[in-house]
């Protein structure tokens, strides 16, 4: 299995025996937040929304897999939310089947969703791939698979010679895991995660070079650094984490 990565998105397309568009951390309804923290936005949850379906006329899909973050108002439902919610949702469902591995910014969601979309938070495997949000410890039943996940809204920065970084661009990380950080057996193959980038615009996202010390979540503590490899979201390959974190001009914060 070979994954296509869509620039559009950023999205990820798997396909096996079956097509599965995947993406993550679309956040619908922060410009709501950021108005009450003195941030005046316009919603763009429909450039959001247009993106998701290039995305699917690109590749058409069987299934749409959305991990997580679907929503962004915690603990409650803003009246962006719940006005935009369903027109989203129903585009998307006119165009293909959909499910959600829901995260941390989703309470309340299950109103808008069909039963059979909503998927357990501590990850599913669909044809071979497991996939989950990621804030929380994987189900041990994924031990062994790729795991998707999304949650961690991974950046790579660039830095000039003091030290300061220039920009960021959003990135995929591909590791290998230590399971027993994970609370997982042993499998007879390997467990492997793929970050993916959050798929709001604005997301920002932590610098991919410091997931493993930032506690973000338990996978970010599992990632086997020296074999890690980095990826921008078109799919050109970077070099390897540990490369990355030993560039003289990278300062790491921790």
């Amino acid at each position: 299995m070979i994954p296509r990565f869509l620039p559009e998105g950023p999205a990820l397309l798997v396909k096996s025996s079956i097509a599965v568009l995947v993406i993550a951390d679309i956040h619908l309804g922060v410009e709501s937040s950021l108005d009450s923290a003195g941030w005046h936005l316009k919603s763009s949850s429909k450039s959001r929304l247009e993106r998701i379906l290039t995305c699917i006329e690109l590749t058409n899909p069987d299934l749409l897999v959305i991990l997580g973050d679907l929503k962004h108002s915690v603990p409650r439902i803003t009246w962006q939310e719940h006005t935009e919610l369903p027109e989203f949702l129903d585009a998307i469902r006119r165009e293909v089947d959909l499910r959600l591995l829901p995260g941390n910014h989703d309470p309340g969601i299950e109103r808008y969703m069909e039963q059979e979309e909503i998927q357990n938070k501590t990850g599913v495997i669909i044809d071979g791939i497991g996939y989950l949000h990621g804030h929380t410890y994987p189900s041990p039943d994924l031990a062994g698979h790729l795991i998707v996940t999304g949650h961690h809204h991974p950046v790579i920065h660039l830095y000039d010679e003091v030290g300061c970084s220039l920009r960021g661009n959003p990135a995929y990380l591909l590791s290998e895991v230590d399971e027993e950080q994970l609370r997982m057996d042993s499998a007879d193959s390997s467990t492997r995660l793929l970050f993916m980038p959050a798929f709001y615009e604005y997301a920002g996202g932590i610098d991919i070079r410091t997931i493993p010390e930032s506690g973000i979540s338990p996978l970010s503590r599992s990632i086997r650094i020296e074999t890690a490899e980095v990826f921008l979201q078109d799919g050109t390959y970077i070099d390897t984490l540990g490369s990355l974190r030993s560039d003289p001009y990278y300062r790491s914060s921790a």
